[in-house]
């Protein structure tokens, strides 16, 4: 074992809880901060269920400077993987002060624990919304920067503030991570991304329209210039995104100074495409309607990864059939997601307590 403790936020979330299981079954000590306001701490069982192994998790939100005083206060940490914060694009419009106060002062109050406890090791989790619309493809990381939703924003200004940390304070080692579309689960089909509500992202979508809870598809545009008049995009699969982190962490561990990193594959998938996997994995028809493409919507995007396999010795190893197989094992295995679990712990009256913690 390490001797290492790594503080995941956001840990119970869909990225957060397959690299918890990277860093467990790398042999790291590993302790878990989320509020569970998009998330289940059935997750972090399950996460336990496939490691074996077991962790401290804090139910506290990251906006709770108290709550954070105490994680720290109890915890030897040595390095942060900061996951937490709200991520929905179409949300973020609708509520934007939200999105500000919640994503940029959340990691305002975390930078200054780590500063007053001395943690200076920080992997942030951005977004390749940072780009904008970008003029070319493949996207390197030295591309402009121009984010057009308030979600993006909230990644951008992030980034900006790291930067300007580790300028104040060359003691710091700070990695940023732009990863362009996860899809898939682990391969046990025990956990996956369990979205709240009408899912955001295309796979979680196209999975319900397969077992039926769904009537279709809509696929926003057919007149892009690309093969067959639909959007292409990087999707990466999870676990592959969850051990570009695991990387991350060890290359940032050794390191001093401010690095980015795309994750993403390299390569794009159109929308009729990723449809057409998912159905031979599933061997159902996936209907679906062509509507209207959705304004700042592009074109195509994907990822130049040449810089993460460089640095971090990081290559993505699963591809599209992987991707889809797993995220359809995991929908077949959990039709409700985590959601029936969850009844069980209310109803067996362990609700957990907020700033409380406990281990699974």
């Amino acid at each position: 074992m390490y001797e290492l403790s790594i503080l995941v936020t956001g840990g119970a979330g869909y990225i957060g809880s397959h690299t918890i299981v990277e860093l467990l079954n790398k042999g790291y000590d590993v302790i878990v901060i989320d509020n569970f306001s998009n998330s289940h701490p059935e997750a972090l069982r399950r996460v336990s269920e496939i490691t074996g192994e077991e962790f401290k998790i804090y139910n506290i939100d990251i906006l709770d400077r108290l709550g954070l005083e105490k994680v720290f206060s109890e915890n030897s940490i040595e390095a942060v993987i900061h996951f937490a914060g709200l991520k929905a694009v179409g949300e973020s419009v609708e509520v934007p002060l939200h999105y500000y106060k919640n994503n940029i002062t959340g990691t305002l109050n975390l930078c200054e624990m780590m500063q007053k406890y001395n943690v200076k090791r920080l992997v942030f989790s951005s977004s390749a919304t940072v780009y904008g619309n970008p003029k070319t493809v493949p996207i390197s990381e030295d591309f402009p920067l121009n984010a057009t939703n308030p979600y993006g924003r909230t990644k951008l200004m992030i980034e900006e503030i790291l930067r300007d940390l580790y300028v104040s304070d060359n003691q710091w080692s700070i990695t940023i991570l732009r990863y362009f579309n996860p899809i898939g689960a682990h391969v046990s089909g025990i956990i996956g991304e369990d979205p709240t509500g009408i899912p955001n992202n295309l796979l979680p979508f196209i999975s319900k329209v397969a077992i039926g809870e769904l009537k279709e598809v809509k696929v926003f545009g057919n007149h892009y210039p690309t093969k067959d008049g639909t959007g292409i995009r990087d999707y990466i699969h999870v676990v592959d995104l969850a051990l570009g982190h695991l990387h991350a962490l060890e290359n940032n561990l050794k390191t001093k100074g401010i690095s980015t990193y795309n994750l993403g594959t390299g390569k794009g998938y159109s929308v009729l495409e990723i449809i057409s996997a998912f159905e031979k994995a599933s061997g159902r028809k996936i209907p679906y309607t062509i509507t209207e493409q959705r304004p700042g919507d592009v074109a195509v995007c994907f990822a130049n990864p040449v810089k993460a396999k460089r640095e971090l010795q990081w290559t993505v190893e699963r591809g599209i059939e992987e991707m889809v197989a797993d995220s359809w094992r995991w929908q077949c295995q959990n039709p409700s997601g985590y959601r029936e679990e969850n009844k069980i712990l209310t109803v067996t009256g362990n609700p957990m307590q907020s700033n409380g913690d406990f281990s699974f």
